[in-house]
């Protein structure tokens, strides 16, 4: 299959398959998600991607239909069915199906799941950046299907030239949280900086990634806010995200920036690839594709 769809134990080609109208997500956007590369039919952190669903599925009293163990051994056996193993793993559900009513809908989620190819960004080339208030709410820490704000400000970086939208908050300061679908953060003086995982940020995995890799290499890290100047005089401006392991920013609202350490930069992305390649090397089961 060149894509898949998957929901409640039907899957097709993407475009074959219809949701019920009264699912939660048409409604309210009721739901969670979660999402992540494979490569070589190797889904890469499947655990911690596993781990930060249910979380969010937790933290918003929705009901899996599925373990842990059941979801894993699911999406291993769905990428398996694709026609090649370099893909973008996507993981939805919804709090269940009922007309509409703002009050819970008893029961299990729907469980949904896309596969799509995809390929990770190496980290090679930089990227260009632009920054806006952050006007998303106070739970970002949840991996909500309320991505509406998200969209807005990726769709300002699109027509301004840029990739990403770096957001702010007005009212702590100018703190800087995270971007429009990625987390942020800044070298300085040899030093990551990265902001706390409050309810301001998502807890991303390849931040984590990120920060477990610079202090393998001894490199000092600092879980601390910093704010937009901090970040326009950063030795350089780093961008993480499941899709792209490590990207940094030399362009930010048309201006230059970064730059300054880069060598630290080539040392950490290099490291961050090579264990992603480590870790999804080797093609499984192609005979069971199909």
């Amino acid at each position: 299959m060149k894509t898949l769809g998957y929901y409640n134990g039907q899957y097709d080609e993407i475009d074959k398959m219809y949701i019920p109208m009264n699912d939660r997500v048409h409604w309210f956007g009721d739901g969670v998600y979660d999402a992540g590369p494979c490569r070589n039919y190797h889904i890469f952190a499947l655990d911690e991607h596993v781990d930060r669903f249910f979380n969010s599925a937790r933290l918003l009293d929705i009901q899996l239909p599925v373990t842990k163990d059941e979801l894993k051994d699911l999406l291993n056996d769905l990428v398996k069915k694709m026609d090649q193993g370099s893909l973008f793993v996507y993981v939805q559900a919804t709090r269940g199906t009922a007309p509409r009513n703002h009050a819970f809908t008893e029961g299990p989620a729907n469980l949904w799941v896309t596969l799509t190819e995809a390929h990770i960004h190496d980290g090679t080339e930089p990227i260009k950046c632009i920054t806006e208030p952050d006007t998303r709410f106070y739970h970002c820490n949840v991996k909500t299907l309320n991505l509406i704000p998200s969209c807005v400000a990726a769709e300002h970086a699109k027509r301004a030239g840029a990739q990403e939208t770096i957001l702010y908050r007005h009212n702590m300061q100018d703190r800087v949280t995270e971007c429009a679908h990625s987390n942020c953060h800044i070298i300085k003086d040899g030093k990551l900086y990265t902001a706390p995982t409050d309810e301001l940020i998502l807890p991303g995995i390849a931040r984590a990634h990120l920060i477990r890799m610079c202090k393998e290499l001894g490199y000092g890290v600092s879980e601390t806010p910093y704010d937009l100047e901090t970040l326009r005089n950063a030795d350089e401006i780093l961008v993480t995200s499941s899709s792209n392991l490590c990207l940094r920013c030399t362009e930010l609202d048309g201006k230059p920036v970064g730059g300054r350490a880069p060598e630290m930069y080539e040392d950490i992305r290099s490291h961050l690839l090579a264990e992603f390649e480590a870790a999804t090397a080797g093609e499984s089961f192609p005979e069971q594709r199909g």
